[in-house]
């Protein structure tokens, strides 16, 4: 048989949303990258292009690029030259529109022609063309096999008078400087994309987390509420059926408490114990399953632990429990419902009594914690109790006592966090158990 773990959110955005992120910041950082990649070789193209222009402008070559004879003349070679020497240039190759090389710093190209070739159709078609170069093209041939980035520009020179494209010029260039600043670009984007992310990435876990302890306590909430509506019907059924037989029961041990015999005497005070105990059980289950009412007034607590410490005073003199109340001195009071917070008290100290063998010890203590508020702790020398037990002593209706509900923990619980304050329990197997009360000073 097959059982559904509850959905975890937490988890799953841990899982799926680092994925998410993590391919979003990668995707990103790779498209800007590339962006600044085409955007600097762009702008180190038409800065060359410029540059070209104007040199053709000046020398007034945009002639030399007609027909297809090579350019003989020494002026023809001082222009070219110039462009050759241009900084970075590795080459430098001037095509007709026939697509006929008519110069070249490498003398060896000069008359060839390559007929496919897209970037320098592009280019005679007005298109200024750049991209990194890769050693992958016949024209290529000569250059050095162990550079690893160089640029290869197609700018097309115009004639000025007729506006049209008389050749291109075809540029092989490593301009350290470009390929350093693209570097130091991607690096700064797939930083900034890293940081991004991980930022993202925690904040949205921290509200994630946030909202899955949001759920987790509305749920919690809702199935108490669930269970409290079917404990009030469970309990309003059982008190009508037992309260009335319980005060009859306590009537007659009443009445046989005055007869002579020392036996009847003490089977009477069995019964009255007994039906002392029902009627807690009854009052508690009442308690917890009907909303919380009562009147807050400013009350002082050690008064209210050393009367709920001394009610016990019988049973823990029948089994030699030693028990032992320190108040501090000028106490402030807390805002609270003294029968309720009686109760809350008289609920720890009764668990911490059934706790404890003959011979066992209590200790009450009541103190300033901080200044607004008060701690009260009730420690006991008990059996303890292992991490599992500790972590389920506060649902309703768990209990590891033979005769007992598993509602007295809990309502004390809402009890004491309705005032405001909050309860905590600490116990090792073999070390007993220590509560602790903490109320908000009135």
């Amino acid at each position: 048989m097959f059982r559904n773990s509850p959905f975890n959110l937490s988890r799953w955005f841990a899982a799926v949303g680092l994925v998410a992120i993590a391919t979003i910041s990668a995707v990103t950082a790779a498209l800007l990258s590339s962006f600044l990649t085409d955007r600097m070789l762009q702008q180190e193209g038409r800065l060359t292009q410029e540059f070209v222009q104007s040199i053709v402008l000046v020398e007034k070559a945009a002639d030399y690029f007609s027909g297809h004879r090579v350019p003989q003349s020494q002026d023809n070679e001082q222009v070219f030259e110039h462009i050759a020497r241009m900084p970075d240039v590795l080459r430098a190759n001037l095509h007709s529109r026939e697509r006929v090389i008519l110069w070249s710093s490498d003398r060896g190209l000069i008359g060839r022609q390559f007929l496919d070739n897209r970037e320098l159709e592009e280019a005679i078609a007005g298109r200024l063309v750049v991209h990194a170069g890769e050693h992958v093209k016949v024209e290529h041939g000569g250059l050095d096999r162990r550079l690893e980035n160089f640029v290869e520009i197609y700018s097309p020179v115009r004639d000025e008078a007729r506006g049209e494209v008389v050749g291109v010029v075809e540029l092989y260039k490593t301009p350290s400087a470009l390929f350093e600043a693209i570097q130091t670009g991607r690096r700064a984007i797939w930083i900034g994309a890293a940081l991004a992310g991980i930022f993202l990435y925690l904040a949205l876990f921290w509200m994630v987390r946030r909202a899955d302890n949001l759920i987790r306590v509305q749920r919690e909430r809702l199935v108490q509420s669930e269970t409290l509506a079917a404990v009030g019907e469970m309990s309003s059924a059982v008190a009508h059926g037992i309260r009335n037989p319980l005060a009859n029961i306590r009537s007659s041990a009443e009445l046989s408490l005055g007869g002579g015999a020392e036996q009847w005497r003490e089977a009477a005070q069995d019964v009255v114990s007994e039906v002392d105990r029902l009627e807690s059980w009854v009052r508690d289950l009442l308690s917890y399953s009907q909303p919380l009412a009562g009147k807050l007034e400013p009350i002082q607590v050690g008064p209210l632990v050393q009367a709920s410490l001394q009610s016990f005073e019988r049973d823990r003199e029948r089994r030699g429990i030693h028990a032992s109340a320190r108040v501090g001195e000028r106490l402030p009071p807390v805002t609270a419902d003294p029968l309720m917070l009686g109760q809350v008290f008289n609920s720890l100290i009764a668990n911490a009594v059934e706790a404890v063998d003959r011979d066992g010890r209590i200790a009450v203590t009541v103190q300033r914690e901080g200044e607004r508020q008060l701690r009260v702790s009730i420690q006991d020398s008990g059996p303890g109790m292992s991490r599992a037990q500790l972590a389920s002593a506060f649902k309703p209706f768990y209990t590891t006592k033979a005769r007992g509900l598993g509602v007295g923990l809990p309502l004390a619980k809402r009890i004491v966090e309705r005032f405001g304050g909050s309860i905590a329990m600490a116990s090792e197997p073999g070390k007993g158990t220590t509560v602790d009360v903490l109320l908000p000073a009135a």
